[in-house]
């Protein structure tokens, strides 16, 4: 019987590491997530900003100048 209480709390021990490390995980990716739609958001607001100024949002299509 004490054998087996004793293999039961290893267990638990390793689910418990398991379960924060895969905590850790999820809050970096939310922290690389968060980065990257503030940098989406900026990069909308510029795009919309140059659309505003009347520049084109794609570029022109001109014959590079060494031709």
């Amino acid at each position: 019987m004490n054998d087996r209480v004793t293999e039961l709390e290893v267990k638990v021990a390793f689910q418990d590491d398991l379960l924060e490390a895969l905590n850790q995980t999820v809050a970096s990716q939310q922290r690389q997530l968060d980065l990257l739609q503030d940098e989406l958001r900026l990069i909308y607001q510029q795009i919309k900003s140059l659309q505003a100024t009347g520049l084109p949002a794609e570029p022109v299509d001109e014959t590079p100048p060494h031709y």
